[in-house]
């Protein structure tokens, strides 16, 4: 192979960083030495953050469907007061809302609202479990987002953008950092339900970034990662003989077509299943958790079950080093109901009292937990949607897309905790600050860096043109940093 091919295909490969080690410099990494590239021979290798990380690890919790933070989270005492009334145009200014199906009349929410923890957080009593962790979160409530249907903005909230084709925020941290476990992948994704998330893969796929950043994606139930175990008729020399034999025989493939990075994602994939054998069943055998453990995390509830058994697995990967975990809600299978996931646009009561009861407890079990380990101050948990609800009632008894203004939360290392950042109008349809406005770029850029990467300084090259996570945009939120 000549030296330019050489280079070419260490750069197709990812191996070093989008060919930004062609000019003997790597962001988070430095200058180019011979150890350093002898380490970068790896590219899931460790690799060292732009500037001292607060967290070493991200649980990523979506709850699919878009849940009504206006129910849960962001109690409006005005809205009650003009319920069953058109909306005031003052409200509508500045918005669009024909995208949305138009407008209804305003519609309030029927819970029961409490304050709690020393913050004094307003939650309803469909979160009970959650609200004894108030003081642990820190609310963005003047979160905002692009598009009128759930597959795009689901889209644009993993990938920062609303067509196939970019990185997931969870490639792009497995690209900048590689893996803290040789043993397991460094980027898991993991759902509970019957199914797997809506637009599937597309939302942790790596994009433009070589193929083996990609997330992992782990089945429900007993056994989540299929095909694992070795056949009971070959032992482990056997299998190390074929594995050398193929890695021999991928790599000439590589170095004849060296652009293809799903070659290259074969080839690590292969060896990283063989470590996998030993680790991975280890790190998500939930069986031998105490009672206890399990009981805090719902298992022991038909509705919180699958759920929290997928919290519990999250929990174990980061406690093994996994660096980003994109947790998606569902139902459970055997909850008998047409609707899969929070999406209400009629029935929001009797949906969103299911969902509740999904999510509620465990979500607080896995706070609690990592709280207990010492984990939360290394560990960043992001309960967020693709977009909110509207503050008008749809068919009389649900509620719209919102992508103008709703709620998300954080908690864990390097935040305020117990601290609200920006707020709705008073009926909760619109964000009452711009200048406190959150888009999903700038959520991705305070993950990043929390994580001890400037998002500006992410880069790859790509089609002659130096991408990043955040595309053009972003900014941190510094406000919530403690």
């Amino acid at each position: 192979m000549s030296n330019d091919s050489r280079r070419d295909f260490l750069n197709k490969s990812g191996l070093f960083l989008g060919g930004a080690a062609l000019s003997g410099f790597i962001p988070g990494i430095g200058p180019i030495s011979a150890a350093t590239a002898a380490e970068l021979a790896d590219p899931l290798a460790p690799k060292s953050p732009h500037f001292p990380a607060k967290i070493k690890s991200v649980i990523w919790l979506h709850q699919d469907g878009a849940p009504s933070t206006l129910d849960l989270y962001d109690y409006k005492p005005e809205l009650v007061k003009l319920a069953g009334k058109e909306v005031p145009a003052s409200f509508l200014k500045g918005i669009k809302t024909s995208t949305q199906g138009g407008v209804g009349k305003l519609y309030a929410s029927k819970r029961t609202w409490k304050q709690h923890g020393e913050s004094g957080a307003w939650f309803s009593d469909l979160l009970p479990n959650l609200a004894q962790h108030a003081d642990k979160m820190t609310f963005i409530k003047s979160s905002v987002t692009v598009g009128a249907t759930h597959d795009i903005s689901i889209l644009k909230l993993n990938t920062g953008d609303v067509n196939p084709g970019r990185p997931s925020l969870g490639a792009w941290i497995t690209y900048a950092l590689g893996s803290a476990n040789q043993d397991l992948p460094p980027y898991v994704v993991l759902y509970n339900g019957d199914r797997e998330p809506q637009a599937g893969s597309v939302n942790w796929s790596s994009g433009f970034l070589p193929a083996v950043y990609q997330g992992t994606a782990f089945r429900p139930g007993a056994n989540p990662i299929l095909y694992l175990d070795r056949p009971e008729l070959r032992n482990g020399t056997q299998q190390r003989k074929s594995l050398d034999l193929l890695k021999r025989l991928n790599t000439l493939g590589g170095q004849r077509y060296p652009s293809d990075t799903e070659l290259q994602a074969r080839i690590q994939s292969y060896e990283l299943a063989d470590r996998m054998q030993a680790a991975a069943p280890a790190a998500v055998d939930i069986s031998k958790e105490s009672e206890a453990t399990r009981k805090l995390y719902g298992i022991d509830d038909k509705y919180s079950r699958s759920y929290g058994e997928v919290l519990l697995r999250a929990r174990r990967l980061v406690e093994k080093g996994v660096r980003f975990v994109q947790v998606v809600s569902s139902l459970p299978q055997d909850i008998d109901t047409d609707r899969r996931n929070w999406d209400a646009h009629d029935e929001l009561e009797k949906n969103h009292g299911i969902m509740g009861r999904v999510v509620d407890k465990p979500i607080a079990g896995l706070l609690h937990d990592l709280k207990e380990r010492g984990l939360l101050d290394s560990t960043l948990v992001v309960w967020t949607s693709e977009f909110g609800r509207t503050s008008w009632g749809e068919s009389g008894s649900g509620r719209d897309h919102n992508p103008w203004g709703y709620t998300q939360w954080l908690a864990g290392g390097g935040l305020k905790a117990g601290f609200t950042y920006g707020e709705t109008d008073e009926i909760g349809l619109q964000t009452a600050d711009k200048d406190k406005a959150v888009d999903t770029y700038d959520l991705h850029a305070t993950v990043l860096q929390l994580m001890g990467l400037d998002h500006l300084k992410t880069t790859y090259l790509h089609s002659g043109r130096s991408e990043r996570p955040t595309v053009v945009y972003g900014k941190v939120v510094k406000d919530i940093l403690a």
